[in-house]
C-alpha cells in the first residue's frame, strides 16, 4: 500500500505512529539538480521522496526543483543516534525519485540524525545528433 505524509487520516494511523516510535528524531536532505558538470541549474525536475515500512510505501515529499535547480531542506524521520561510540549510527534508507523529460532515475539515500544531506542530480539532456537521440 501506498501512503502519504500529508493525508491527515493516514497522520492519525497506527502505521505512521509506529514509524514515528521506531524514528523518533530528524535529519535533513537537500536536492541539487544540474546539467553541464554543475554549470547550469535545472528548474522543474520532479522529485518524490520515500521509504519502506513494513511493506508500505511512505510519500514525504512531492516537488519540484526551483531555478536555482534546488530543493531546499526537507525534513525526514530517522532513527536516533547512539552514543556509544563502538556502535555504528543507525540509518533509514530514503528513495529518490527523479523525473526529466519523461525519464526516471532513482536514487537511494541514508539519513542520519542531525544531517544534512544534499543529493546532486546531473541530468544528461538527450540531444539530436545526426538525425538519432543520443545521449
Amino acid at each position: 500500500m501506498t501512503y502519504n505524509v500529508n493525508d491527515e487520516n493516514f497522520k492519525n494511523s497506527e502505521i505512521y505512529k509506529n514509524f514515528l516510535k521506531e524514528y523518533p528524531s530528524r535529519g535533513g536532505l537537500r536536492v541539487r539538480a544540474y546539467a553541464a558538470s554543475g554549470a547550469i541549474p535545472i528548474s522543474g525536475l520532479k522529485v518524490e521522496i520515500s521509504t519502506m515500512f513494513n511493506g508500505d510505501k511512505i510519500i514525504f515529499f512531492e516537488g519540484e526543483t526551483d531555478e536555482s535547480g534546488l530543493i531546499e531542506r526537507v525534513s525526514l524521520p530517522t532513527p536516533e543516534l547512539s552514543t556509544d561510540n563502538l556502535e555504528s549510527p543507525l540509518k533509514k534508507t530514503y528513495d529518490i525519485l527523479t523525473t526529466y523529460e519523461n525519464v526516471d532515475t532513482t536514487y537511494k539515500v541514508d539519513m542520519y540524525e542531525g544531517v544534512c544531506v544534499l543529493q546532486n542530480v546531473n541530468v544528461v539532456p538527450a540531444m539530436m545528433v545526426g538525425g538519432f537521440f543520443g545521449s
